[in-house]
């Protein structure tokens, strides 16, 4: 079960990794829009990924990742 509330490390890693994809979508000059349209991924929840404020799982950073053109590391770094 998971623990609530999450402990900081977490919120400040998922902030972390959701710069690191909004860089990546910037590089590629993609907007939150079309990478939701590659993905499958409804632009809201790609602008809360990206803000740190949603949990994602691993399939949907993996589509991301995939859209992006950069290895999954390069975004959880």
């Amino acid at each position: 079960m998971p623990l609530d509330p999450l402990p900081d490390w977490v919120l400040t890693r998922r902030r972390a990794i959701g710069d690191a994809i909004r860089a990546a979508r910037e590089r590629v000059k993609l907007s939150q829009e079309t990478l939701g349209e590659l993905t499958g991924i409804d632009r809201k929840t790609i602008n809360r990924i990206e803000q740190g404020a949603y949990p994602t799982d691993i399939d949907r950073l993996l589509l991301i990742a995939d859209a992006l053109a950069v290895p999954l590391a390069d975004l959880v770094r």
